[in-house]
């Protein structure tokens, strides 16, 4: 494939097609869009109220089927507006249609209503309306209403609440702002909150349908649902707020990354790579690209009860002695582990590495009991005593967070991330990133001090964890659920480093990414995808987060320097400092083109930088010819009445070293 063929948007996003259009809205004081039949980012000024409210179908494996909207009606006033559109959701034995509609009024109160039914018979899990509240709603206080006419106050829990923390629920209110409420009541269906930090959504979803009930349930055809929901603002005295209504001008977008270049705070944790699933050895040149990102280690999955495992494994070993990192061997055992054990403790009599960790888990446990470690640890641990043994899972934060806390046996917690649980766009997937921090600190709650590993991050689930039926085949010309086309992205590369980024200030003590090549990996393979028209990647040529990872890798050793970026802006950001050098990643997770600033600070990071942008212009060179766009420093660069000053085209990544 040619890569000047590509147009900016796939090197943007991954795919030809513009994101969705968002339309703004008004309603009283309150700002909001709406996008694709939903409402997203209900704001009071610079406070986000709700962040979505969508009408979600879904299948009994917990897929969502995707909403078709036609005979959309707009009208909009200054601060009032009304919507009506109809919406059909198909997929495979799945086929449902509502009407939508929505009004907000100049006071400030939304409604939105569907009215659905069924037009086949199907087994679903939940039909109707999702509310998000923003993750800064963490440690609010709100009001519960109850169907029966009932109120209760709480709290919305600070750390990540294993469970549902609100059941049982016709209305939520949270207070905004001290003495500014926001009010929330639904019709139609009893509703309940759980704490979606879980999977990392950067929210608290409250939901149709309690989960107590029997799922998946059958929905014949022609059963109705009628739904709605409305919002109010309200005061603390319960009279309805007044705000100025007149129309706010747009502030720049001029965002800021401070640095306290001081002593760094901690040492960058290591960062490693998955092998790669296609299970293909490593030509020359791929080895010789990924030794150069200075990995810590690779992770192989060892399933101890399939035949050849030990082929993949020796074949993992040997990358990793060659690329001259560890091995972290992640082992899946069955009720025979102690024979499972043994052959593995056999094997590595006659093929050594350097192992770095073991992670230990048993199939069909959610959660690692500690018999489990303690036996690999009897069987391992005097073979390679400088290798630790991780407990936890090989799913999400939330199978450690509602499991049986690990007790003794494990030196460190291990679960696994990725941003595409529950939504899949790109303003979603970015909206994770604030919540992988918030699993980390939940996680050293429960580790009671001892390190926490996440492995692997992922784009994509590598496995449906909650499926309650058999998964339906990958349709033809369709990518493999595993697989997502941002991975080959400039998008995929800002979220990179905002996820590095969130989880190192987290807390987080090892790190473990995406595969070494292939379409999950961060490079592409000899051959290219095999699905180039649905995943356009250019064969043989890295993909833009492998400079990343590649930038992080090159400081290895080195020390995290606090920095935090603009709260409100789309900016992510690491700092690291080695004796040797000073250096600073920024990235753009948004898709307008921003100035952003780093404030001269004391010590250190003062004087003349070196700037490399990663970005529309300059990433097919990047991508074709790494070895030659890593090899140049960048662009000298002064500050600017004490600030330097970069623009950063959509999902670009900045590299800023700073000349001594």
């Amino acid at each position: 494939m040619n890569a000047l063929r590509l147009p900016k948007q796939v090197w943007r996003r991954g795919i030809a097609d513009d994101p969705p259009l968002r339309t703004p809205l008004r309603a009283g004081p309150l700002d909001l869009s709406f996008e694709r039949g939903e409402l997203r980012f209900i704001r009071l000024g610079r406070w986000e109220v709700v962040n979505r409210i969508y009408v979600a179908v879904r299948d009994r494996n917990w897929d969502t089927a995707a909403p078709v909207l036609s005979n959309i009606v707009l009208a909009a006033k200054a601060s009032a507006f009304r919507i009506s559109f109809d919406v059909s959701c198909r997929m495979r034995e799945i086929d449902f249609a509502w009407k939508g509609t929505i009004a907000g009024d100049h006071a400030g109160t939304i409604t939105f209503a569907m009215d659905g039914e069924a037009r086949a018979t199907f087994m679903r899990n939940r039909i109707g309306f999702c509310i998000l509240h923003p993750d800064t709603c963490a440690g609010a206080r709100c009001v519960l209403k109850h169907p029966d006419g009932t109120a209760t106050s709480s709290t919305f829990p600070r750390f990540i609440s294993p469970h549902q923390p609100f059941l049982d629920l016709s209305g939520i209110s949270h207070e905004v702002v001290p003495g500014t409420w926001a009010e929330l009541s639904f019709d139609g269906d009893v509703f309940e909150t759980e704490d979606q930090r879980n999977w990392t959504d950067a929210s608290f979803k409250t939901y149709c349908t309690p989960l107590n009930l029997p799922y998946p349930a059958q929905i014949s055809a022609g059963t109705p649902v009628r739904q709605s929901v409305t919002l109010r603002l309200r005061e603390d005295s319960g009279e309805r707020l007044i705000v100025s209504s007149a129309p706010r001008r747009q502030r720049a977008i001029h965002p800021s990354y401070e640095i306290h270049a001081g002593q760094p705070t901690r040492e960058l944790p290591p960062i490693g790579l998955c092998a790669a699933s296609h299970g293909g050895a490593l030509s020359r040149r791929e080895a010789s690209r990924l030794a150069a990102m200075k990995l810590d280690h690779i992770r192989v999955e060892v399933d101890l009860s399939l035949p050849g495992w030990r082929d993949s494994l020796r074949m993992s070993a040997a990358q990793a002695t060659d690329l001259g990192t560890g091995l972290i061997p992640a082992l899946h055992l069955s009720d025979a582990a102690e024979a499972e054990l043994a052959a593995l403790a056999d094997f590595f009599a006659h093929e050594r590495c350097e192992i770095r960790m073991w992670l230990v888990f048993r199939r069909g446990e959610p959660c690692t009991a500690d018999r489990w470690v303690e036996r690999a640890r009897a069987v391992l641990g005097t073979a390679f005593p400088g290798a630790s043994f991780a407990s936890g899972t090989n799913a999400y934060f939330t199978e450690l967070n509602r499991g049986i806390p690990p007790g003794t046996p494990a030196d460190c917690l291990v679960y696994s991330v990725n941003p595409q649980i529950h939504a899949f766009d790109d303003t979603s997937v970015i909206e994770t990133l604030s919540a992988q921090a918030a699993t980390v600190e939940s996680a050293l709650r429960i580790s009671g001090g001892r390190p926490i590993a996440v492995s692997p991050v992922t784009l994509r689930p590598r496995f449906n964890a909650v499926a309650t039926g058999p998964l339906p085949p990958v349709a033809p010309g369709e990518l493999p659920p595993q697989v997502d086309p941002r991975q080959m992205s400039l998008l995929g590369a800002a979220w990179t480093l905002g996820s590095i980024s969130s989880l190192v200030h987290g807390g987080a003590s090892l790190l473990t990414y995406f595969e070494t090549t292939g379409w999950r990996g961060v490079m592409e393979t000899e051959e290219g995808p095999s699905a180039p028209d649905r995943f356009p990647a250019l064969p043989g040529c890295v993909f833009p987060l492998y400079h990343v990872l590649a930038d992080i890798g090159e400081m290895k050793g080195g020390g995290l320097l606090p920095g935090r970026p603009d709260p409100a802006s789309a900016l992510a950001g690491l700092a690291i400092r080695t004796e040797a050098r000073r250096r600073v990643l920024l990235a753009n997770l948004g898709s307008d083109t921003i100035m952003a600033t780093v404030p001269s600070a004391e010590g250190g990071l003062a004087g003349r930088a070196r700037v490399k942008c990663l970005d529309e212009t300059t990433v097919e060179r990047a991508c074709r010819s790494p070895e030659e766009f890593r090899a140049k420093q960048g662009t000298a660069k002064a500050p600017r009445g004490g600030n330097l000053e970069i623009d950063l085209l959509p999902y670009a990544v900045a590299r800023i070293d700073w000349e001594d």
